[in-house]
């Protein structure tokens, strides 16, 4: 009776990853590799831009130090998130670090918002214009990256309620068996 509520566990968990490739919510991984991609190209052209932000004259000009520091974490940020994002396209599937990849993308996001304004307002706003233009490049891919989480998570969830459901399906089998009887040794 166990090997049939084996059997009836593996093909739920068979049945569930067969209905993740038939949703019409997730993208495959292939669709969704080029975007991982392209949010790890976009990173990496943020950093030449991030490098061109004059912190010394900022500085001069009366920005707070909290700018300078925002501006160096930034470009530490953008190096990493191009390195997650490119390591990410080959395993897109692995939803914790589509996870941690997505909060560095937003925590980048947040903090060039913030030196676009001291940039904007303690050097140049044509720097500003230009690092908000990249920013937003960004946009759509974001957008994209955000839906195929929000789908992986979904489909994850609904494959453990149907493998929850055949377990407790199976232990019911299981409980309303008779007991066996003891065996008894000769002497």
């Amino acid at each position: 009776m166990r090997a049939c509520c084996f059997r009836a566990l593996l093909l739920a968990v068979v049945l569930a990853l067969g209905i993740r490739g038939q949703e019409k919510g997730i993208e495959p991984d292939w669709d969704i590799r080029p975007v991982l991609k392209e949010i790890a190209a976009h990173a990496q052209r943020m950093v030449p831009v991030l490098e061109q932000i004059d912190a010394k004259e900022m500085a001069k000009n009366g920005a707070p130090d909290t700018y300078i520091t925002q501006l160096n974490a930034s470009k530490v940020q953008a190096k990493a998130l191009a390195t997650e994002a490119q390591a990410l396209a080959s395993t897109p599937d692995k939803l914790s670090a589509d996870l941690s990849t997505f909060f560095r993308l937003l925590s980048l996001e947040k903090t060039l918002l913030s030196i676009e304004e001291g940039i904007r307002k303690y050097w140049n706003p044509a720097v500003a214009d230009l690092l908000n233009s990249q920013m937003a490049e960004n946009g759509g891919n974001r957008e994209r990256f955000q839906r195929y989480i929000l789908d992986l998570a979904a489909t994850h969830e609904q494959e453990c309620a149907v493998m929850d459901h055949e377990a407790q399906r199976c232990r019911g089998i299981l409980a309303k068996q008779p007991k066996a009887a003891p065996k008894t040794e000769k002497k």
